[in-house]
């Protein structure tokens, strides 16, 4: 079973929904995926550690999660992409991870500008829909005619 790591944003309940939302269709595809959020730590979570430690313990459980996945999955949304996903990207990809990325944000659309070369470039397909249900619906059948 292919493991899969998933980043994205997660500091509000809407945030969190989604991300669960997409890892239940990985999952259901049959990929076993890493959700820093429901298998990792929050920092707001470990208010008995110092900041210090709290940077530790992310870092090294989210960086360690990364090199034992075979595929990086990324939500894209929001003004510009979440900062610290993006540095898990990185990692990922200079890991020599296949990654991909989801997309619903129509901010793109308002300003003209879509992703930063540098994070696009990363990546084997995005998959963008400004419709969640269709974005859905296109991740749901790639899952089942192309393995990720």
């Amino acid at each position: 079973m292919k493991k899969v790591y998933f980043a994205a944003p997660l500091f509000c309940k809407s945030e969190k929904d989604y991300n669960a939302l997409l890892t239940s269709y990985l999952e259901k595809a049959g990929y076993s995926v890493f959700l820093p959020q429901r298998d990792g730590y929050e920092a707001a979570a470990l208010q008995d550690k110092t900041e210090e430690e709290k940077v530790s313990l992310i870092f090294q459980k989210d960086t360690s999660e990364i090199r034992n996945a075979d595929i990086f999955f990324m939500v894209l949304d929001g003004r510009v992409p979440d900062d610290g996903a993006c540095v898990e990207l990185g990692i990922a990809f200079a890991s020599g991870k296949k990654c991909y990325g989801v997309k619903t944000d129509t901010r793109a659309l308002e300003t003209d500008v879509n992703l930063n070369p540098l994070i696009a470039g990363c990546f084997e397909k995005i998959f963008y829909n400004t419709d969640g249900d269709k974005l859905i619906e296109e991740l749901t059948e790639y899952l089942a005619n192309v393995p990720l």
